[in-house]
């Protein structure tokens, strides 16, 4: 059995609520760091740090907004084919939310190259020098993580026969 209405608004209602924590934390960031100030949360460690990003992570592809809007539409139709795809059992739930998180984070930043032509980050691990980052960044990166462990050690090879079909 396909997933049901009920899941489906829930669906969208969690994908609403990630996409507008993510827009409203850009929307902070901006207020509060556009004139090149930043917030040294932790001395050393961690700090917000403002910068309109026009590429991908590690500063690849940019510019690219077009082709990076393409491929982010891309995936968030994959996404949903497979989450309309997946079964409505409650041990799909954890996939199900794995889902919603990765397509949560790649329409934050689809909005933001589309209405802005780059993408806002504002979060800094200046300890490691890590890319400057967002909140839609961290849903994608945790939630791959949780997918690979999910993936791996959780379901079963049956399990995930819905893929194929």
């Amino acid at each position: 059995m396909r997933i049901t209405i009920q899941q489906a608004i829930k669906a969208a209602v969690l994908f609403c609520i990630l996409v507008a924590a993510d827009l409203f934390t850009k929307a902070l960031a901006v207020q509060a760091l556009q004139d090149g100030r930043h917030v040294e949360l932790i001395h050393g460690v961690l700090e917000f740090y403002y910068i309109q990003n026009r590429g991908a992570a590690f500063g690849i592809f940019q510019n690219g907004t077009v082709i990076l809007s393409f491929i982010s539409l891309i995936a968030l139709i994959a996404l949903i084919v497979l989450y309309v795809r997946m079964p409505s059992s409650r041990k799909y739930l954890p996939l199900r939310i794995v889902l919603i998180c990765i397509a949560a984070g790649a329409a934050g930043n689809l909005i933001d190259r589309v209405l802005l032509h780059y993408v806002r980050d504002f979060i800094y691990f200046s300890l490691i020098d890590f890319p400057v980052f967002n909140v839609a960044d961290i849903y994608v990166t945790c939630s791959v993580f949780v997918l690979a462990y999910l993936i791996l050690f959780h379901y079963k090879e049956e399990d995930l026969d819905f893929l194929g079909h």
